[in-house]
């Protein structure tokens, strides 16, 4: 998406001027929809051909599939569509194709939206070979290390795979749009999208010198009708460019800074590099490895890093450095004997913490020599 930006190329119509991105630069959600229930859809399709035909949504970013990267940034959505072949993710999915598969992503964006609205009854079944979550259609629930341990519920709100109670999709929530090879998706950039107020725009779209429509958030009812619109002037939306579904729609452009990050996709394999070195910065990679892992042992516990690295620093320094990992590894385990609460490990931590700079202090030479009068030292110098 952001190889080659250049002006937009989906102009509103003149007597809808596109909004301004309000604070260009800037997070701005807005305080009564900061919370708001929205749902995703993710476009998992095509051919990858300037991958040599690889299934780019499995190929991995920081050890994470391009896929399960982009499902856990939207996590909370309240339903999931990802339109593609089936394949194994990091939580519960509603599975879709577009007709013909191949179709192109307008055609994906349809099947997409008809999913939604049809929810679970109105899918296509069948396992294709991988294990399925509860409920027709759903996709493979995988919640702990991978292909081991029990498995949880859908993250998100509803009933597995992400669906609402009711079944079908909030006509009156935004649904967020996104490819499958975002690897810097996040979810404070889906935040900043679908928090846009319905009465701002149609469509929140990411903005980083280009419209990116397959970054943005949709109100339902103008993104069905302009699809209606395009499927009637053209015959079919099979092949036709995604970029055409904004010309008709009145857009906000998100430039804030998670969302312009996020608009990095994947297309080549020197894209892939790219996302893979920086995935290793510096004021990166700690996050972002603490995420891998919390993913793959399906751990959803936020915790305080810095209190962890400031014990494992105070367990390597005032005892020894094999004692760090150690040190933290029982910090973990005594937290879930506990409860496993964010308190818990908190806890457990700062009781750790104490120790070692006991330790350490007695390694400095600043303990005291005896605890007091009737130490034993005492007595033996009294005799």
């Amino acid at each position: 998406m952001t190889q080659a930006p250049g002006p937009s190329s989906a102009a509103g119509p003149p007597d809808r001027p596109h909004p301004a991105a309000g604070g260009a630069g800037r997070e701005h959600p807005a305080p009564d929809t900061a919370d708001r229930t929205y749902t995703a859809l993710v476009l998992a399709g095509g051919g990858a051909r300037r991958l040599g035909g690889a299934d780019k949504p499995a190929v991995t970013v920081g050890g994470r599939p391009l896929l399960d990267r982009v499902l856990a940034a939207c996590g909370d959505a309240a339903a999931t569509v990802v339109v593609g072949p089936r394949r194994p993710t990091c939580r519960p999915v509603l599975w879709a194709r577009e007709e013909p598969p191949g179709g192109g992503p307008l055609a994906a964006l349809q099947a997409g939206l008809d999913a939604l609205r049809a929810g679970p009854d109105g899918l296509r079944t069948g396992t294709d070979g991988l294990r399925t979550g509860t409920g027709t259609g759903t996709g493979p629930r995988r919640t702990g290390p991978r292909g081991t341990g029990p498995e949880k519920a859908a993250a998100g709100r509803g009933r597995p795979g992400g669906l609402p109670g009711g079944g079908g999709s909030g006509e009156g929530d935004p649904v967020l749009v996104v490819s499958a090879d975002l690897p810097f998706l996040s979810p404070e950039a889906v935040r900043a999208l679908v928090s846009v107020p319905d009465g701002a725009a149609e469509a929140a779209v990411a903005y980083d010198g280009r419209d990116q429509p397959l970054l943005a958030a949709y109100r339902v009812d103008p993104l069905r009708r302009e699809l209606a619109l395009l499927r009637t002037e053209y015959g079919s939306l099979t092949g036709l460019p995604l970029r055409m579904v904004l010309q008709g729609l009145m857009l906000h452009r998100v430039t804030a800074p998670s969302v312009t990050a996020a608009a990095l996709d994947c297309d080549t394999w020197d894209d892939i590099a790219t996302a893979r070195a920086r995935i290793r910065e510096h004021e990166t990679v700690l996050d972002e490895w603490i995420s891998a892992v919390k993913t793959e042992l399906g751990v959803e516990l936020d915790v305080d890093t810095s209190a962890l690295l400031a014990l494992a620093r105070d367990a390597a320094h005032g005892v020894a450095r094999p004692a760090a990992p150690l040190t933290t590894f029982l910090v973990g385990y005594a937290a879930a004997q506990a409860g496993s609460s964010p308190q818990d490990v908190a806890r457990a931590t700062e009781a750790a913490a104490r120790l070692a700079r006991r330790w350490a202090d007695e390694s400095d030479g600043d303990a005291p020599a005896a605890d007091g009068p009737d130490s034993p030292s005492e007595q033996t110098d009294g005799r």
